[in-house]
């Protein structure tokens, strides 16, 4: 097919101008603000703050859009803002921190003990279930740690509800003969 050279003003096609991919502040907006929003909370901890950090950084780009002359970089220009941003404002921040001669610590609750004696008996427990026979050792972690019943330790295991019943009891008797564990009681 060959194209006319010269053609009358009626037939002649219109110059196809390169329209914008963003013609307006609006559509870039609808089309951009999922992925500039996971930029932004990437910035911050807080999903509210990085809500706040995008539309900061929107509103600065609505007021340059007129001077943005290269639309196909409106996504750098839009991530310098919330980097820009983000940098303001973690300069502005209040800092309630304060200097002192002792670190405060906070007053011990009643009734709770100590963390680290706490996992002292845990380490202390694990150790003495681990001296158990194989079979005694998972009836008991499957029993009170999975908080399995005795018909589901059963059926897990492939024995008899009796058969977790008496191997539960001499582990737990073993447990409580522990030399270790009795100097943690």
């Amino acid at each position: 097919m060959t194209t006319p050279v010269c053609a009358g003003a009626s037939t002649a096609a219109v110059p196809a101008t390169p329209s914008p991919a963003y013609p307006s502040f609006a559509s870039y907006m609808r089309a951009r603000q999922p992925v500039l929003l996971r930029t932004a909370r990437s910035l911050t901890a807080n999903p509210a703050d990085a809500e706040d950090l995008l539309q900061t950084a929107l509103t600065k780009t609505y007021v340059a859009w007129e001077r943005i002359e290269d639309h196909r970089a409106l996504d750098g220009y839009v991530r310098r803002a919330l980097l820009n941003t983000r940098t303001s404002q973690w300069r502005k921040r209040k800092v309630d921190e304060f200097a002192c001669d002792e670190l405060p610590e906070p007053e011990p609750s009643v009734g709770t003990a100590d963390p680290a004696e706490q996992q002292a008996l845990r380490d202390a427990m694990w150790r003495a279930i681990a001296k158990l026979p194989t079979r005694q050792r998972a009836m008991v972690v499957l029993r009170y740690y999975e908080d399995l019943s005795e018909v589901q330790t059963a059926e897990v295991l492939g024995v008899s509800v009796g058969t977790v019943k008496s191997a539960v009891s001499r582990a737990l008797g073993k447990l409580r003969e522990d030399p270790e564990l009795a100097l943690a009681r």
